[in-house]
């Protein structure tokens, strides 16, 4: 089977720092190369793949201010798509500018549904020739046919089990209200426990007006993005990892991670947690601060050993890849 990835271009994939859209494509990209599937990702030019890399967007756009986002991103789809009757499906993780252009796709299309950035983007998906994988059951639109659900896998071997854990908690994300980084705040200062905030800052005035104040480095550290490296460091010497969203979650890569690590999530009952987070195994789920703050008392009945088995059983890169693979074996069987 020859399969076309069309990632997205805003970082390098795999992302060097933030970039969970590329850092999925990159674990699909080699997951199905080691099956024996011919990949060809199109990606920017110096990502690192062991399929075949074509693209025209020489680095991410946003590294680089000079690169203009929409002018590279629509050279990035029309490059691809002209090359699309060379493969036997191709898999689009680049949201909803492809689908404008599917009418020019020369084989199956298959979109996964990252998340909707807005109610408007929908008529795109709507009108679209194109097969729909969500990345979780509650993140489904009912305008849309979707051929199934796959929820996003992780590098296990890259995010080692810590069985210690420390005395902090976390939040790993991009900062924006959405992530819910001042209710964390909150959260940690009612338990009594210090807080490490780690992601780019995706919204100045809210960082400025509502995060930055607090940052003392002792009570609430800020570390910035935190890349792969570090990633098992922070996440694995953490007590529980926070996750007070403020919107309806789509998946939540960074629980899933944190699990991963042996580190229980303490999250709000929103979007896709209810289906992630695994209560009394995993973390716990909450819907408000003070519920919260009980949960950070409670964060030593967790077992570690039995979270990570969990994101092992659930989460792991492999089951991902099956899950496409299937979906791709169904497609192309019915083409």
């Amino acid at each position: 089977m020859k399969v076309a990835l069309l990632g997205p271009v805003a970082w390098r994939t795999p992302p060097r720092h933030y970039g969970p859209w590329e850092q999925i494509t990159s674990l699909l990209a080699e997951g199905l190369t080691a099956r024996g599937v011919d990949v060809t990702l199109f990606a920017t030019l110096d990502s690192i793949t062991s399929g075949t890399l074509d693209g025209v967007c020489p680095r991410g756009y946003a590294d680089d201010p000079t690169l203009d986002g929409r002018v590279w991103e629509a050279m990035h789809v029309a490059h691809a798509l002209s090359r699309s009757a060379e493969f036997d499906l191709v898999h689009n993780h680049l949201d909803w500018l492809p689908l404008a252009f599917a009418g020019h796709c020369r084989a199956p299309l298959v979109t996964t549904v990252h998340g909707f950035s807005g109610a408007g983007i929908l008529p795109a998906y709507a009108h679209a020739r194109s097969s729909y994988v969500s990345i979780s059951d509650s993140d489904r639109d009912p305008a849309l046919d979707y051929v199934g659900t796959v929820y996003h896998g992780i590098d296990l071997d890259s995010l080692r089990f810590n069985p210690r854990g420390g005395g902090r908690l976390v939040v790993f994300g991009r900062i924006h209200p959405d992530k819910g980084n001042h209710t964390a705040i909150e959260i940690a200062r009612r338990a009594g426990m210090p807080l490490t905030i780690c992601g780019i800052i995706q919204d100045e005035r809210y960082f400025d007006q509502e995060v930055a104040p607090h940052i003392d480095g002792d009570q609430v550290r800020f570390l910035g993005a935190v890349g792969p490296e570090q990633r098992s460091e922070v996440l694995g010497g953490s007590a529980a990892l926070l996750h007070p969203i403020a919107f309806d979650e789509p998946f939540g890569l960074s629980v899933v991670e944190s699990m991963a690590c042996g580190t229980p999530v303490i999250a709000y009952r929103r979007g896709s947690m209810s289906e992630v987070v695994d209560p009394g195994v995993t973390g716990f789920l909450a819907d408000t601060i003070e519920e919260a703050v009980a949960a950070v008392s409670r964060i030593p009945e967790i077992d570690r050993a039995g979270c990570r088995a969990q994101a092992e059983r659930r989460f792991g890169a492999d089951r991902m890849v099956s899950g496409y693979l299937s979906i791709y074996r169904d497609i192309v069987r019915r083409a």
